[in-house]
């Protein structure tokens, strides 16, 4: 339930649609070339926030958020190398997908949002990040990805967007 989302993550995560559902708009909305200007920056937001996604994981790692008492001998118990491998995943995926033409390159994010989404899930089950963070990321994540699909269809559709090409480049 978003109900138990502190305010200030309830804010400012819903705040931070704000950049991929505008992009989106001026993407079916917008002159050429404008509108593949809208596009490019989506997809640089979009390698920016899945990053930023990635960074909480490390972040609640080095926290020791659901890791075992610390002691003498194992100072950071939480920090393992599949929590911390699995939080650069996320920008390794963006850094891969910017390089990308648009097609492919939403596509990815689409699927890299929702891969990350079915690890929050994990994390959560695991005690590794905090109940309310599930609903908010749920939320977020559907959100994300329909902004994107709304992009996606227009590349699709082609018509003067890119040049009228489909793949986007």
């Amino acid at each position: 339930m978003l109900s138990q989302t502190p305010r200030p993550a309830l804010v400012l995560g819903f705040a931070g649609l704000i950049p991929f559902w505008f992009a989106a708009t001026c993407v079916w909305l917008a002159p050429a070339p404008w509108n593949v200007h809208a596009l490019q920056i989506q997809v640089l937001y979009a390698a920016t926030i899945l990053s930023f996604l990635g960074a909480v994981h490390w972040g609640l790692a080095v926290a020791n958020y659901g890791g075992a008492p610390a002691t003498p001998d194992n100072p950071a118990p939480a920090m393992t190398w599949s929590r911390l491998g699995w939080s650069v995943v996320p920008p390794l995926v963006a850094w891969i997908a910017v390089c990308m033409n648009a097609v492919p390159a939403l596509i990815t994010f689409i699927l890299a949002f929702a891969a990350l989404y079915a690890g929050d899930r994990s994390a959560v089950r695991a005690g590794h990040a905090p109940v309310w963070y599930l609903p908010l990321r749920r939320a977020l994540t559907v959100l994300v990805i329909a902004a994107l699909a709304v992009s996606l269809a227009r590349v699709l559709l082609g018509t003067g967007l890119l040049g009228g090409t489909a793949d986007g480049g």
